[in-house]
C-alpha cells in the first residue's frame, strides 16, 4: 500500500522539488540584496537625522540663551521669585537638554572624528553651565549689574559661540561621513550588482536546463500516450503503451492499455448487436400498438358483413391491409413522407368507421414535402394519442387535423386537435414522459416517448416534438425533423 501511495506521487515530488530548487537560489540572492539596501538605508537615515536635529542647535542655541542671560540680568525676567522664575526660558534647562541631546549621540557614535567633536561640546556646555551658574548667583544676591553684563560679554556669549562653532564642525563631519557614505555604497552598489546579474544569469541558465529537464520527463511520455489514444480513437485497438519510468505515467499506461482491451470487446459486442437494435426499436414500438385496434376492427368487419353492409367491410379490410403494409414496409426502418401520410389516413379511415359519430380527419400535407423522408411510425402514436386521449373524452363529434409543411432546411408536422384537452398537471405529465424525466408503469404515453427518443438518435437534440395544451379546448403537437433526401 505504502509502495503504490508513493508511486502515485512521485511526479508531484520531483515537480515541487525542482520548484523548490529553483526558487531558493532566487530567494537567497533577493534576501542579501534587501539586506544590504536596508543597511544603506539605516545608515543614511541615521545621518540625516543626526544632521538635522543637531542643525536645530546651530540655529537657536546662542541666540536664546544669550537673549535669555540678557534679560536675567537686566531684571526684565524674574529669577530671585522662585515662583515667578522663568520656566519655558531657563537657561540651565536648555543647556541639560542639550548636555543630553548631544551625550546621546557621543554614546551612539562610530567614527572618531564625529565622536572628538562631541565630546568637545559636551565639555564646553559644562563649562557653559558654570558660567550661568555663576550669573544666577549674582541675580539672586543683588547688584553686581556692571560685573554680570561683563560676565555675559566675557564668558556666556564666548562660551556660546564656542558651541556653535563645535556644532558647526560636527554637521561638517557629518556631512562629510555622509559623502563618504555615498560613495562607498556607489561603489558597493556597481560591485552588488555586477555580482548580482551574473549570479541572475546562472540562476536562470540553471532554472532553464532545470525546467527543461522536468518538462521533457513528464510531456514525453504524455505526448507519447496522446498519440496512442489518437491511433485508438480513429479505430487502432492494436496500440499498447509501456512507459520507461515507475510513476504515475505507468500507472496510466497499465489504465490505458486495459482499457484498449476492454473497449475492444465492448464495440465488438456492440457491433454484433447495433443491427438488431434498431429493429428492435421498431419491433417494441409495433408491439405497443394496443392489441384491442385488431380485435376491434375485425370485430367490426364481422359485425358489418353480417348487417349486410359487405362494401363497407371490403373497404375497411382495404384500410387495414394498408394500415400494416406500411407498418411492416419490408423492414425499413425510414419511409417517404407520403408514405407515412397515407398510413395515418389508413388508420385515421379505420377508426372513423368505429368512431363515426364523434370523430372527423383532415390531412393537408405540402407536395414539396412527400418525397422526403422521415422515421416510419412517427405521426401515427401521435394521432392515436389525439384519439384516446384527447377526442373521445369530448362530448360532441371532434377533429384531427394533420398538417405537413416546410421550414426552411426543416420539416414542420403537427398533429392537432379540439378534443378536451389537458389540464396543466396532465401536459406536465406528458411532457415528462417524452423527456423521459418520467417512467410510467402504465405505459401511458409511451408511443410519443418512443418517437421523440429515435428523432433525438436519428437527427439530434435539436430535433423532436413540442406539446401544448389547452384544457377544454385541444391539444396540438408539434414535429420538428429535417429534410432528409
Amino acid at each position: 500500500m505504502n509502495r503504490e501511495k508513493r508511486k502515485k506521487s512521485r511526479i508531484r515530488y520531483r515537480i515541487i522539488t525542482y520548484i523548490w530548487i529553483c526558487v531558493l537560489p532566487l530567494a537567497g540572492l533577493a534576501g542579501y540584496a534587501l539586506s544590504r539596501l536596508y543597511s544603506y538605508h539605516r545608515e543614511y537615515d541615521q545621518l540625516v537625522r543626526n544632521i538635522t536635529g543637531t542643525n536645530t542647535y546651530n540655529m537657536s542655541f546662542k541666540e536664546s540663551m544669550d537673549e535669555t542671560m540678557y534679560r536675567i540680568i537686566i531684571g526684565s525676567a524674574n529669577w530671585t521669585d522662585p515662583e515667578t522664575k522663568l520656566k519655558d526660558d531657563n537657561p540651565k534647562n536648555l543647556i541639560k537638554g542639550a548636555k543630553d541631546y548631544f551625550s546621546g549621540m557621543r554614546d551612539r557614535a562610530t567614527e572618531a572624528n564625529v565622536r572628538s567633536d562631541l565630546e568637545q561640546l559636551v565639555k564646553l556646555l559644562g563649562i557653559l553651565d558654570e558660567r550661568v551658574d555663576d550669573i544666577l548667583a549674582n541675580v539672586e544676591e543683588g547688584g553686581h549689574y556692571d560685573e554680570n553684563m561683563e560676565l555675559l560679554d566675557v564668558n556666556i556669549r564666548t562660551l556660546t559661540a564656542l558651541v556653535q562653532e563645535d556644532i558647526q564642525k560636527y554637521i561638517y563631519d557629518e556631512a562629510a561621513n555622509m559623502e563618504q557614505l555615498r560613495r562607498y555604497v556607489a561603489s558597493s552598489l556597481v560591485t552588488t550588482v555586477r555580482a548580482m546579474v551574473i549570479l541572475l544569469v546562472i540562476i536562470l541558465v540553471f532554472i532553464f536546463v532545470m525546467s527543461h529537464k522536468l518538462t521533457k520527463s513528464i510531456t514525453e511520455p504524455v505526448t507519447e500516450l496522446m498519440d496512442m489514444t489518437e491511433r485508438f480513437a480513429r479505430g487502432d485497438f492494436t496500440v499498447s503503451y509501456h512507459p520507461n519510468s515507475d510513476d504515475e505515467m505507468e500507472t496510466l499506461a497499465e489504465s490505458f492499455n486495459s482499457m484498449v482491451g476492454e473497449i475492444k470487446t465492448l464495440v465488438d459486442d456492440i457491433h454484433r448487436e447495433q443491427v438488431n437494435a434498431r429493429d428492435a426499436e421498431l419491433r417494441i414500438l409495433q408491439e405497443q400498438i394496443n392489441p384491442h385496434f385488431l380485435y376491434n376492427t375485425l370485430d367490426a368487419i364481422m359485425w358489418m358483413t353480417e348487417s349486410g353492409e359487405n362494401e363497407e367491410a371490403i373497404m375497411m379490410l382495404q384500410e387495414l391491409s394498408n394500415f400494416f403494409r406500411t407498418s411492416l414496409s419490408k423492414g425499413q426502418s425510414v419511409i417517404t413522407i407520403r408514405t407515412e401520410m397515407e398510413h395515418v389516413k389508413s388508420y385515421l379511415n379505420i377508426q372513423r368507421y368505429r368512431y363515426q359519430d364523434i370523430l372527423d380527419f383532415e390531412l393537408d400535407f405540402a407536395d414539396e414535402i412527400m418525397d422526403y423522408y422521415v422515421q416510419k411510425l412517427t405521426l401515427q402514436p401521435i394521432v392515436e394519442n389525439a384519439l384516446y386521449h384527447g377526442i373521445k373524452n369530448k362530448r360532441g363529434k371532434g377533429m384531427i387535423k394533420v398538417t405537413g409543411v416546410p421550414d426552411g432546411e426543416d420539416i414542420l408536422l403537427t398533429v392537432e386537435d379540439n378534443g378536451i384537452g389537458m389540464k396543466e398537471d396532465e401536459l406536465a405529465h406528458l411532457r415528462g414522459l417524452i423527456s423521459g424525466e418520467i417512467k410510467d408503469d402504465e405505459q401511458h404515453g409511451f408511443g410519443m416517448a418512443n418517437v421523440e427518443q429515435r428523432l433525438q438518435m436519428h437527427y439530434g437534440r435539436a430535433y423532436g416534438m413540442r406539446v401544448s395544451s389547452t384544457y377544454g379546448e385541444g391539444t396540438k403537437v408539434v414535429v420538428r425533423i429535417p429534410k432528409v433526401e
